[in-house]
């Protein structure tokens, strides 16, 4: 869906354009927004170690400190440290538990709704897993006004014969156990294979099959790398497309995989000092990211370049409210977090973006 670079809505020459040679000789033509793109990664980043030492202001960056924006690792973000630690990493589960705990989770993808079925199911198991209890627990908070889906994408309903959207999910998520979707995940060769097993189920494109294979690859069930293969989002191309006046004939995959090439390099040239996470450096799915946040970036720092999908504005501002916020990656990752960061209330700090 998201494959071939299109230049054809451009306005020649793009803003700051400089000739960008890549490892094994291609030559792409860069804008200014790639330099933003290197800074913004910064910026994010160090924003992210500010708030863990103290209180605000954490950055000087007026853009920044105005709207909401990723980190610049994904598992960062508070909704994806909340899957690693209360959802996957709660206690000793099965695989099928497991599998099942994270789809359920990111169906919704809201620590709200997941908090909510716990007050009133309590431990969500497979084993016990009820549609109509479920869904009667979710039309309850939608009749008293709440939201029960995020609003950081849109997860479209499969077509499985309910009428509301919620238990069309419910039923999907039924449909993955009883085909025993976890063996084929669990046995899959790589996690470009855990990707195309996930879209073969309803209202699974591309992005949702890829950002679910993400949150699979944090558990125990799976162990790829996360350098071995990215998905585009409709963002990401954007924010791509505003980087680069010209790719060469490399595709967004390509390109994002060639940001991990240079990286080192494009953070010495721009005098950057990029604090990694903890000895992890950046890996594909957070360089795709970071191009889906400077796309809504550059809208305020380079509104003559435009994407694809013509937005001039960032709509969601940055709201702090107070919320303690531990750190919590996959052990597997083997990071050294500070003890002191990683107990669930070491300290009340603003909420993470």
């Amino acid at each position: 869906m998201w494959t071939d670079f299109d230049d054809s809505h451009r306005e020649e020459p793009c803003e700051g354009e400089r000739a960008l040679r890549l490892p094994g000789g291609r030559t792409l033509r860069a804008t200014a927004v790639l330099d933003t793109y290197w800074r913004f990664a910064t910026k994010r980043q160090q924003l992210f170690f500010a708030r863990l030492s103290g209180p605000p202001p954490w950055t000087n960056d007026p853009v920044l400190a105005s709207f909401r924006f990723t980190n610049a690792y994904r598992a960062s973000d508070r909704v994806s440290q909340y899957l690693i630690r209360n959802v996957i990493y709660d206690a000793e589960r099965s695989s099928e538990d497991t599998f099942f705990r994270i789809v359920l989770f990111k169906l919704f993808n809201k620590i709200e709704t997941w908090e909510k079925l716990t007050a009133a199911l309590g431990d969500l198991r497979w084993e016990a897993f009820n549609i109509d209890g479920y869904a009667r627990v979710l039309e309850a908070l939608l009749r008293r006004g709440e939201r029960i889906y995020s609003a950081a994408y849109i997860m479209p309903p499969p077509q499985l014969g309910a009428v509301r959207k919620h238990e069309n999910h419910l039923r999907l998520l039924n449909l993955m156990m009883k085909d025993r979707l976890v063996n084929r995940i669990v046995a899959a060769s790589s996690l470009d294979n855990v990707f195309e097993t996930l879209k073969q189920y309803p209202s699974l494109g591309n992005f949702l099959a890829f950002q679910l294979a993400i949150d699979l690859n944090y558990s125990k069930i799976i162990d790829f790398s996360e350098m071995d293969f990215v998905v585009a989002g409709p963002g990401a191309c954007d924010g791509i497309r505003k980087c680069f006046a010209d790719t060469s004939g490399l595709t967004e995959r390509d390109v994002i995989a060639a940001m991990s090439d240079i990286a080192e390099d494009e953070f010495k040239r721009l005098d950057l000092d990029f604090p990694n996470l903890w000895g992890r450096p950046l890996h594909l799915i957070d360089f795709q990211n970071l191009f889906c946040e400077v796309d809504k970036y550059a809208r305020v720092m380079h509104p003559s370049v435009r994407g694809r999908s013509g937005r001039v504005r960032i709509k969601q501002r940055f709201a702090p409210t107070e919320r303690a916020l531990p750190q919590y990656y996959p052990p597997k990752w083997k990071l050294d977090v500070p003890q002191h960061l990683s107990k669930p209330n070491h300290r009340s700090e603003k909420r993470a973006n």
